[in-house]
């Protein structure tokens, strides 16, 4: 095979999950790269994507359309390998279109093949579950009772890689497949966008939705990075050996399901379910009870597949696979981040802060920090973190998304400020208090404090919340409207607030803020809050709204801080950051 640089790969459904990885691994090897796009629109933002993790240029766009019989219009004469990375991964299509997606396309691809005169190999994605099958052309009678048995989906997958071997040994076009287990997100980043399948019992662990473990010791959902099948798919066309063969690509030694799914709970620091439910009892139930997709269900099997030739490549080239474990705790910390698919946004990350399991969005090692109050969480924040720029916002422990509790402050502020790089505390509410008790603790290596209505400058809290009891019920049951409401006095801030709400929901956060909201109303912490901040040595900025004035005393405490300067907004209540984002940041910005 010629070198890299002789090399002109062409990606169809380049803009996919898998179609990403495998353009950007073709150009980390040198391969001059063409990709399939149905729109501009895709390319540009298939090539930021690229661009935001290192590749050089862009990869030419050329514009594919299955429905054509030309399929690809651009050149393509020098085109010596074509990676097909189309089709449509989603349960409940109907017959028609999973055949469309993935059966028609495959035709038009080998038929497209066939006509360009320097291509070398047509490597093809098929699945652990559907590889292997045999070509001979299939009767209608066994396409209605594979489409009957398997569901749209695995069914048209099936057939498309018969399809796809009889096609191609007739047209003359050589050949490599890889059968890939269940996909899940890079090595190094846990980056993925897709949610079916695995990552949905993922995301019912993490919201402490799922009722029971499926299957048993020896139900086997094996999984692969992504970026390690795109190397693997990379290396295909310069072997001759991998010429006319298929390779399933996977790991022999992923946890059985009950096991990654207790593994990942673990990580998640929730407690897995106990009760396991026995595959066959589970195909049984009706859908309204399992919350599965019927054709998800097939892929709970003890079956093992043969991965000795995958295996025997991949050492052949020197390329080593990633610890699964770990791939997948990173997968799931990147699903979790961006909530399963409801927070696409990047800058979202889980770290580890003094021992404790931390969410934050915002710019990575960002000097200014956001602690947030109660009882809301980062998200709140993520409008003033964006026009602030060089900026993030982190939960407290046992808050939003971040693990540990309130016994875990003084370590976990610690370690922000004196090895994390907060120089610059931004603490509203409760959040004030975490903030200026670390910038009290460690003066000397915060900057900045800014206070964003400070509870213990204000007036306390109602009675009622000191009934931790009804709080805690109130708050796992509020909805996003109704917290719109209490909050902001308008359900015009609903849609900000559901993050919030679907961490309120979630296991013991509702219980933490109900306590810490009752220790707001303690004298004692207030009083002793005041005495730091009438001694602390630095400058101090608050920032309060004008319908939520600081007290009388607290107004008195200020006035005697040589070092202390006041922003007031306009209309602002209690939580400024969802009423005026933009006029918080910019007195956040302004170093008084």
């Amino acid at each position: 095979m010629r070198g890299a640089e002789q090399r002109h790969a062409l990606v169809l459904g380049a803009s996919g999950f898998i179609g990403r990885h495998v353009v950007l691994a073709l150009g980390r090897a040198g391969v001059r790269v063409s990709t399939g796009n149905r729109s501009r629109e895709s390319h540009r933002r298939l090539a930021r994507w690229l661009a935001e993790r290192g590749y050089e240029g862009a990869p030419a766009d050329l514009r594919v359309d299955f429905a054509t019989a030309s399929l690809v219009q651009g050149a393509c004469e020098d085109v010596t390998e074509i990676y097909n990375c189309a089709g449509a991964f989603r349960f409940g299509m109907s017959v028609e279109e999973a055949r469309r997606a993935n059966v028609d396309s495959v035709r038009a691809v080998v038929g497209f093949a066939a006509r360009l005169p320097r291509l070398r190999r047509l490597v093809q994605i098929s699945g652990y579950r559907v590889g292997g099958q045999d070509p001979t052309p299939w009767s209608e009678e066994q396409r209605r009772a594979t489409y009957r048995a398997l569901g749209a989906y695995e069914a048209s997958r099936v057939e498309a890689d018969a399809v796809f071997q009889e096609l191609a040994a007739r047209a003359g076009v050589a050949w490599s497949i890889v059968n890939p287990a269940s996909v899940i997100g890079d090595s190094t980043t846990g980056e993925s966008d897709q949610y079916l399948g695995l990552a949905s019992s993922l995301r019912d662990l993490w919201r402490g939705s799922l009722p029971a473990l499926p299957g048993n010791a020896r139900t086997f959902v094996p999984v692969v990075a992504v970026d390690h099948l795109a190397r693997f798919m990379a290396l295909l066309p310069t072997d001759p050996a991998a010429e006319n063969t298929a390779y399933w690509l996977l790991d022999d030694g992923t946890p059985a399901l009950p096991d990654l799914l207790t593994l990942v709970a673990g990580h998640y620091g929730v407690e897995a379910p106990r009760a396991r439910i026995p595959v066959p009892l589970l195909k049984r139930l009706p859908r309204r009870l399992t919350r599965a997709d019927p054709e998800t269900l097939t892929f709970l099997s003890a079956d093992r597949y043969p991965t000795a030739s995958a295996h025997a490549f991949a050492a052949r080239h020197g390329l080593a696979a990633p610890d699964t474990a770990t791939t997948i705790r990173r997968w799931a910390d990147h699903l979790a981040a961006h909530r399963f698919g409801d927070a696409p946004a990047p800058d979202r990350r889980f770290t580890t802060t003094g021992g404790i399991r931390t969410f934050e969005l915002g710019a990575a090692g960002a000097a200014t920090v956001v602690l947030p109050g109660l009882p809301v969480n980062a998200d709140t924040w993520a409008p003033v973190v964006t026009a602030l720029g060089d900026a993030r916002a982190v939960d407290l422990p046992g808050l939003g998304m971040s693990a540990g509790g309130r016994e875990d402050w003084a370590s976990w502020s610690a370690a922000l400020v004196t090895g994390g790089g907060a120089r610059h505390l931004v603490g509203h509410s409760l959040g004030a208090a975490a903030a200026l008790e670390a910038a009290a603790a460690h003066p000397g290596a915060v900057d900045r404090l800014t206070l964003v209505s400070p509870f213990f400058l204000q007036a306390p809290p109602p009675r009622t919340a000191t009934w931790t009891p009804l709080t805690r019920r109130v708050l796992r049951r509020t909805t996003p409207t109704a917290l719109a409401g209490r909050l902001t006095g308008t359900a015009e801030h609903a849609p900000a607030l559901l993050p919030a709400v679907a961490d309120l929901r979630r296991g013991t956060v509702a219980a933490t803020t109900a306590r810490l909201l009752a220790a707001t109303a303690d004298p004692l912490w207030r009083a002793g809050l005041r005495a730091r901040l009438r001694e602390y040595p630095g400058r101090v900025h608050l920032v309060i709204g004008s319908d939520d004035p600081l007290t009388a005393g607290g107004q008195a405490l200020l006035e005697a801080l040589p070092r202390a300067t006041v922003t007031v907004i306009d209309g602002a209540g209690h939580h400024p950051q969802l009423t005026h984002p933009q006029d918080v940041a910019q007195a956040v910005r302004e170093r008084p």
